[in-house]
């Protein structure tokens, strides 16, 4: 499949910011599965922009510029993908497994969450697939997905608790919960195709990736209660959210902070609406 991705960050700073820094993790890397065949990163000023990998391999953008009243930062581009069944080849590497046992204070979990976990761990016996399986639906049929409740800060057991969250919430639900089980998970950001046609999206895709021994990684998406599939463009992972996070960064003196998002993923050559 062919995705034609564009993405879209605004900040209106009132009054001027005097000055401004942001980590950008909004380029993809290819893998087995994932092409990428262009992409480009253009800002509205003529700011400093450095270009590294992270510690998780994850391509990073650092863009400092400054004293400003308003910055965009659009990326777009090409990624052809294709189906593995979920499972992840050919990525970057760089630690191990066991690494992403680590939870964090946005994927700790409670007593609740704990016996949720256990309950399908033991159910699934030695079967960490199945297992995995067994959380991504259950998981998507407890959860609501809901704009309202929640934010960026928002941790596994408040959204856990809450039942309803966005996509991020129902990442994070499923690596506290795997971990909490055993199994290593992570947090992915990206893109999703949707299949009602819709491509115009106010914000970009979050998913889990777990470990399997034997298989490897492999993409669980609870929002939409599937394995990850050529519709799923990955961008970045982390621990949790923080550290895969599109944007991050800081701004220095200014008063009132604006951000808007607009995110537009279609496939080329289709017919689709807004």
């Amino acid at each position: 499949m062919r995705l034609r991705i564009a993405h879209s960050t605004t900040y209106h700073y009132d009054p001027p910011a005097s000055g401004v820094i942001q980590v950008l993790r909004l380029t993809p890397s290819s893998h087995d599965g994932q092409y990428v065949a262009s992409w480009q990163i253009d800002t509205s000023t003529d700011s400093r922009l450095d270009m590294h990998r992270d510690a998780f391999g994850n391509i990073i953008h650092v863009l400092t510029h400054g004293s400003l009243s308003d910055l965009t930062v659009n990326v777009s581009g090409l990624i052809e993908t294709h189906d593995t069944g979920g499972v992840l080849k050919g990525t970057d590497e760089r630690f191990p497994p066991s690494l992403f046992l680590r939870a964090t204070s946005l994927t700790d979990v409670n007593a609740e969450m704990g016996k949720f976990a256990g309950g399908l761990r033991a159910e699934a016996e030695d079967d960490v697939l199945g297992f995995l399986h067994s959380l991504l639906l259950q998981l998507h049929d407890y959860m609501t997905f809901d704009t309202d409740p929640t934010h960026t800060g928002t941790s596994a057991t408040e959204a856990f608790a809450l039942k309803r969250g966005v996509c991020q919430d129902y990442a994070h639900i499923f690596i506290a919960c795997a971990r909490s089980a055993g199994v290593p998970a992570r947090f992915v950001s990206g893109h999703f195709l949707r299949a009602d046609g819709v491509v115009n999206q106010e914000a970009g895709h979050a998913w889990a990736e777990a470990f399997a021994e034997g298989l490897g990684w492999v993409g669980f998406d609870p929002t939409n209660g599937i394995c990850t599939t050529d519709a799923h463009a990955r961008v970045a992972i982390g621990l949790d959210y923080l550290g895969a996070a599109p944007v991050r960064g800081t701004r220095y003196g200014g008063g009132k902070e604006i951000m808007s998002v607009a995110v537009k993923v279609d496939q080329a050559g289709r017919q689709s609406q807004s």
